[in-house]
């Protein structure tokens, strides 16, 4: 007898399935972590607060999100990845609501730190769902994978629409980017019913074996620690890439950028970020090893630095574009290299293990950027060290190498 998970599921299913996922991504990062770089000009103006302690905003939502993450395999196994991806995005929004009634810098800080434990959830556990998609069409599961990655463009262009827009109506009103942040939260908890939704439609075979085992192996977790040098090159990429995410808007405007340009300048970094679905895709799916990384990384590393070298808006523009073509894309890669060199059964540790790192280095880089930025120098010198960490993290993946084939 043949089970309805063994009927072949349709691709134009499988494509709608990874753009509903990328909706997840949309609000764990696109909206809740990335639309903060456009909010921080003015609530940095009108709380007071210095670049560290601005920076410290996304720290503690990357300290929140590395919490998330430990917490994501426990919770997977109790839940299955498909509820804690939905709950996940509910309570995201829910906290985004929360940040819009708060001024205070240490209830600011709780907030950001719980609505990155939501964000980890629903990131971890819709990266091991579009793998698992990917799984049911191999020849376009790097292509899938972007999709789901790329929804975090979604989301940024999203805020970039919306955010100005908000803060342009709430002139003059105390704690006008209050709402936006009520915006936000609305838009996500619209994603979030149409995440829910989908999320009914998900195929049979992708809901069992998407469980994650309750013990690791030996054997299989000195598999993940053989991905030392791709989760240094990690580390360092987290460390990196939030520096520009978090200040380039406040560099920007402090180069005199206005709102129209502001607005243009992110929704297209978030129309790149969408875009390099299919951009990369052949590369994250031919290469088994850390070369993907170390190119996306040492690309990064480029992007970042074009505002500095010259304040002259092609380049500030060409900066944005290219840095959105990327950096979703590097995740992708790491995704993509547990898919390629460990067994199904071990994805959920791979993952949660690169998205663990990757929270680790976004805990140091925002506060360190924000830290370098108060000094002599400013936003400039806190940019050139995010790109000299992004080149070094070029450099540790390139070290990378595919694991053996292990026996049968």
């Amino acid at each position: 007898m043949t089970s309805n998970a063994a009927i072949p599921t349709p691709a134009y299913r499988v494509l709608n399935l990874a753009l509903a996922l990328s909706l997840g991504a949309a609000v764990s990062l696109g909206i809740t972590r990335f639309s903060y770089g456009l909010l921080l000009p003015p609530m940095r103006e009108d709380l007071g607060w210095s670049y560290a302690l601005a920076g410290g905003m996304n720290t503690a939502n990357a300290a929140g999100y590395l919490l998330g993450a430990l917490m994501t395999p426990a919770l997977m196994r109790r839940f299955g990845p498909i509820r804690l991806l939905v709950w996940g995005a509910f309570w995201a929004s829910v906290f985004m609501v929360a940040s819009g009634f708060l001024a205070s810098a240490p209830a600011l800080l709780l907030q950001r730190l719980l609505a990155g434990l939501a964000s980890a959830w629903v990131f971890v556990a819709g990266g091991l769902l579009a793998a698992r998609l990917g799984s049911l069409q191999p020849a376009r599961a790097g292509f899938l994978l972007g999709i789901y990655y790329g929804g975090t463009g979604l989301g940024i262009t999203l805020s970039a629409l919306l955010v100005p827009a908000v803060l342009q109506a709430a002139s003059g009103v105390p704690h006008g980017w209050s709402w936006a942040w009520w915006a936000l939260a609305g838009a996500s908890f619209i994603a979030t019913g149409v995440l829910a939704m989908a999320m009914r439609r998900m195929p049979g075979d992708t809901h069992a074996i998407s469980r994650v085992p309750a013990h690791s192996t030996p054997a299989n977790t000195a598999q993940v620690h053989r991905f030392g040098w791709a989760l240094a090159g990690y580390v360092a990429f987290g460390a990196g890439y939030i520096g520009y995410m978090t200040f380039v808007i406040a560099l920007l405007r402090e180069q005199g950028a206005g709102p129209g340009h502001i607005t243009l300048f992110y929704a297209l970094l978030g129309v790149a970020c969408v875009a390099s679905s299919k951009l990369w895709s052949g590369l994250l799916d031919r290469f088994r090893g850390g070369g993907p990384q170390a190119i996306l990384n040492g690309l990064l590393g480029v992007a970042t630095i074009l505002p500095v070298v010259s304040a002259s808006w092609p380049l500030a523009m060409a900066s944005g574009l290219l840095f959105g073509a990327v950096f979703l894309s590097v995740v992708a890669s790491t995704t993509a290299l547990v898919r390629h060199n460990l067994p199904a059964s071990r994805w959920a540790t791979g993952i949660s293990a690169f998205t663990i790192v990757f929270a680790a280095g976004q805990i140091v880089g925002p506060t360190l950027t924000g830290w370098i930025s108060d000094g002599r120098g400013g936003l400039a010198r806190g940019l050139v060290a995010s790109a000299v960490i992004l080149w070094a993290g070029a450099l540790l993946a390139s070290r990378q190498k595919p694991l053996h084939p292990q026996p049968a």
